[in-house]
């Protein structure tokens, strides 16, 4: 079984789920995760205020997971030969994901690299959505990064609004840079 993730994050937020599930299912196995989700409770309260609660989601988390491997990988075939197949699959789950959230018009944007505190290369990829807000879209940026070190594969990730909500001023420099911050830290 994974263990479960730590997640650094700056500020008021609140751990709004601590699951193990099968997270993906590939061709000859099932990967397991155990994922922890943060909201930033504070964004989360005044976009609700500003919008008389018509806008009542999270418009600002974070997640961690740990993979497992149901069976284990075989000997001598390490997670190098599964991670492409591994990454991929996480990045469908992660826009199915937002979608789940309420994020509209979610895609895929463009790649890129940071290390882990710990120096392991982490494959990053953004993606942009919207939120619906009283009939109008308000953008919003979210980052998905997965890597793997010692046979153990980790994805963190997260998504931000990028223009004000309902009047609620935001900060999408500095949101990108604490969850970039945060998945470097995942432990």
């Amino acid at each position: 079984m994974p263990e479960k993730p730590t997640l650094s994050l700056p500020g008021n937020w609140r751990e709004v789920n601590d699951e193990e599930s099968v997270v993906f299912s590939l061709p000859t196995m099932r990967v397991r995760g155990h994922t922890v989700v943060h909201e930033d409770a504070d964004l989360r309260d005044a976009v609700r205020e500003a919008t008389d609660g018509a806008v009542d989601q999270p418009v600002r988390f974070a997640f961690a997971t740990h993979l497992a491997f149901e069976p284990p990988l075989p000997p001598g075939a390490g997670v190098a030969s599964v991670f492409p197949t591994v990454r991929e699959a996480a990045e469908r789950e992660f826009a199915a994901d937002l979608r789940e959230r309420g994020f509209e018009t979610v895609s895929r944007g463009r790649r890129d690299r940071t290390r882990t505190d710990e120096g392991v290369r982490v494959a990053l990829r953004q993606y942009d959505a919207a939120v619906p807000v009283n009939g109008a879209r308000v953008d919003c940026e979210g980052w998905l990064g997965v890597w793997h070190d010692a046979g153990d594969v980790s994805l963190a990730g997260g998504a931000y609004v990028t223009r004000p909500v309902g009047g609620v001023d935001v900060e999408p420099g500095r949101y990108r840079r604490e969850l970039l911050e945060a998945i470097r830290t995942v432990e």
